[in-house]
């Protein structure tokens, strides 16, 4: 009897959660189960597979009641709608983060500025980490990034140059990871890791952020997983900081890492994490932030990094103009920022690189306040989630025009200031947008300029 009676609660449970959403369609049964999502985070089709569904349903839901959302699970909808992302990404907006983020929260005992959902904490979190990102308290932050992109290019040119007699060939995207480990680790904590130097992910970061990533994903779509790790049973065989190897040895390295900047002995230096400190980080936070920026920060700018140079290097057009443009600026070596920003066919590669490949790609889900909301005439409980397809987003024929799948820098160099004022609002939300801007968004264009130009030169040799 009392085998049944937990079934009936379940059933009745699981039908009040369909009930609240059952005018939004989507594929079959997702209003009953997480099926469906749990597919599509591990099919490593997940981007295509939100861009159908967004595609499919949410047609389909406009010519019915002229909402612009798709139903993905039992409480998850997503959307394709840029204009609606805007809004609830706002300043003002009372929207917060779905428990989706803290699928993201990498030491299970605390949150990291991406997995904390309570909008008040992340406000302060921010406001301790925007200077430090922002390099207000490092007069050196580009001549630091320059040291980097100097090593890639010894290490290149000392190594990886063929002759008519001797084939090098290099693996890039492993290049660009090193890179963007040893930029953030430079920038960060005032010392570079030295992958480039050495040629080799020195701490095995690589492997496992790898190892990590497929969990992570899992961890954003189930709930009951991330209580799970919670339990004392449980929590004793996850990865600790005492740990020799694996994602445990990471841990550990965040807490030597920001060990060093309290207590008696402590350093004081004029970097990210300097800066962090000096506008209030305590020592748990500090740990908790290093974890992110290994794990998470350096992912994406080496992502970003391999989509661009993956197409300048197919495309012997582009690749041409770049290099046109590079000879006719002749900028300093390595390339300084303010040069960089100046060279639009430049600018116009980066911005159509992270459009067609936004280095984000998850739901990025946002809750909708109690009492709900009423979205293009279709009312949306409180509670519900409410998360965003990129691809769908950034390839969408009506935004882009109907060659949106290719890659041309030339649709950012037309003289329609009104279209283009159009795609860039559109554009900003590869970075996201208003209270959950990506913190990091100048050190990556920094990036991005400098390695793009500078590897660019030595495709001329």
């Amino acid at each position: 009897m009392l085998i049944a009676f937990l079934i009936l609660i379940y059933v009745a449970e699981a039908a009040r959660v369909w009930y609240r959403l059952r005018h939004i369609p989507g594929p079959r049964l997702v209003g009953w189960t997480k099926w469906w999502l749990i597919r599509a985070h591990t099919s490593g089709r997940k981007h295509l597979d939100l861009a159908e569904v967004c595609e499919k349903y949410e047609i389909r839901q406009t010519l019915m009641t002229e909402g612009k959302l798709a139903r993905i699970g039992p409480n998850d909808l997503v959307t394709s709608d840029p204009r609606l992302l805007r809004r609830i990404l706002s300043v003002r907006s009372s929207y917060s983060r779905a428990p989706y983020y803290q699928g993201f929260r990498l030491d299970p005992s605390r949150d990291n500025i991406l997995s904390q959902i309570d909008d008040a904490k992340h406000g302060i979190l921010r406001s301790k980490m925007v200077a430090g990102y922002a390099g207000k308290d490092n007069e050196r932050m580009e001549q630091t990034m320059n040291e980097s992109i100097v090593a890639l290019m010894k290490l290149i040119d000392t190594k990886y140059v063929s002759t008519n007699l001797v084939y090098r060939p290099m693996d890039f995207s492993r290049k660009a990871q090193y890179l963007a480990l040893d930029v953030i680790s430079s920038l960060a904590y005032g010392k570079a890791f030295g992958d480039l130097e050495k040629d080799e992910d020195v701490h095995n970061y690589i492997e496992m952020i790898e190892e990590a990533g497929p969990n992570i994903v899992l961890l954003t779509v189930l709930p009951v997983m991330r209580k799970m790790l919670r339990m004392p049973l449980i929590k004793n065989l996850v990865p600790n900081a005492k740990d020799q190897f694996g994602f445990g040895k990471v841990m550990g390295i965040a807490k030597e890492l920001a060990s060093e900047r309290f207590g008696p002995y402590k350093k004081i230096q004029a970097d990210m994490l300097g800066s962090f400190v000096a506008h209030g980080l305590t020592q748990d936070e500090a740990e908790s932030e290093i974890l992110f920026q290994i794990l998470a920060g350096s992912d994406t700018t080496a992502t970003a990094i391999r989509v661009i140079m993956l197409y300048i290097s197919t495309s012997p057009r582009i690749l041409s103009n770049l290099l046109s443009e590079i000879n006719t600026f002749a900028p300093s070596s390595p390339i300084s920022d303010a040069e960089a920003r100046k060279m639009p066919y430049l600018q116009a590669i980066i911005k159509e690189g992270l459009r067609i490949w936004p280095p984000v790609q998850g739901l990025s889900s946002k809750e909708v306040p109690q009492g709900g909301d009423t979205i293009n005439g279709v009312f949306v409980p409180g509670g519900t989630a409410i998360g965003y397809a990129a691809t769908a987003i950034f390839r969408d024929e009506e935004i882009w025009g109907p060659d949106a799948k290719l890659f041309h820098p030339e649709r950012w160099l037309i003289h329609d200031e009104r279209r283009l004022k159009e795609m860039n609002a559109v554009w900003e939300l590869v970075f996201s947008y208003g209270k959950w801007q990506c913190l990091g968004k100048n050190v990556a264009m920094m990036e991005l300029n400098k390695v793009i130009v500078e590897d660019g030169v030595r495709e001329q040799y």
